[in-house]
């Protein structure tokens, strides 16, 4: 049985095939799930081979679909050669950019290299799929392109600072190309998600700090972002605690308190030395 936040999605104008990059787990894995279950087959993209075959052969059981994986790290400057040769014989309708990474801590206790690869993931990869996929999309003369960005790019946040910068980026990003491609029959749309139950949650214990009381389920996260593209809508912020924090909460303020949380998180992995969980590019 279908969960109830399950949303339907017009397979003919973004089927038969759907993009989903970090498939492997959290928001991405729950994006391949939605869209399995509406019929669409999925091309998945994310680095570990081994939890992306597990995926495909679980959606492909339970719901007829197909599953092409493709690992590769979305990091790697030359990712988009083994995407494009997995797509190219293929129509797809959707594209899911939701792989993302996030480094913890202050700005120059970082390595450059770190903060360089996080730039990659969370922005040049949506950059380039959504010129690569768009194209094709304007081509084909309908679909829909899906970045997900984050409330930490809605205002500055001390101690992810690459990171909201870079979220921030694909918001804007995303609202500016969505009025240029609605024209042209393509849906752009960029899902803000706040605190979701995903592995990302707990990766430095954000589920032990008070950002835990505005955490949303995974499923319902996805099947706001997918109502949304539906509707054609340039953003989509998700969960409607989320959307009164940002209306009614200074951005000054916002950044005051994501900043502290973040220190506090960023402090204790420090004293625990704990290895995080496996990004979700």
């Amino acid at each position: 049985m279908l969960s109830t936040t399950f949303k339907r999605v017009d397979a003919r104008r973004f089927g038969p095939w759907a993009l989903v990059t970090g498939a492997s787990s959290g928001i991405g894995r729950e994006f391949a799930r939605q869209l399995a279950a509406n019929g669409l087959n999925l091309i998945l993209v994310a680095r570990r081979l081994s939890i992306l075959g597990e995926v495909a052969q679980d959606l492909a059981a339970r719901y007829g679909v197909q599953c092409h994986c493709v690992p590769v790290d979305l990091a790697a400057p030359d990712f988009l050669t083994p995407v494009a040769e997995a797509t190219d014989d293929r129509d797809v309708g959707l594209v899911v950019s939701n792989a993302g990474d996030m480094v913890l801590g202050g700005f120059l206790d970082s390595t450059h290299e770190a903060l360089l690869g996080e730039m990659r993931v969370n922005a040049e990869t949506h950059l380039r799929l959504t010129r690569h996929f768009g194209q094709r999309l304007v081509a084909r003369g309908r679909g829909g392109i899906l970045l997900v960005s984050s409330v930490a790019g809605l205002q500055p946040v001390p101690y992810i600072a690459n990171y909201s910068a870079t979220k921030s980026y694909v918001l804007t990003l995303g609202e500016a190309v969505h009025h240029e491609l609605a024209p042209k029959g393509v849906n752009v749309t960029v899902l803000v998600p706040g605190a979701t139950d995903t592995p990302m949650l707990t990766r430095f214990g954000a589920d032990q700090t008070p950002m835990r009381r505005l955490t949303m389920p995974v499923q319902a996260c996805v099947s706001d972002g997918l109502a949304a593209l539906a509707a054609n809508r340039p953003k989509r912020i998700s969960g409607a605690m989320n959307r009164a924090t940002i209306a009614t909460v200074p951005r000054a303020i916002r950044t005051r308190l994501f900043g502290a949380m973040n220190k506090s998180m960023a402090e204790q992995a420090s004293r625990t030395a704990t290895a995080p969980l496996p990004s979700t590019r």
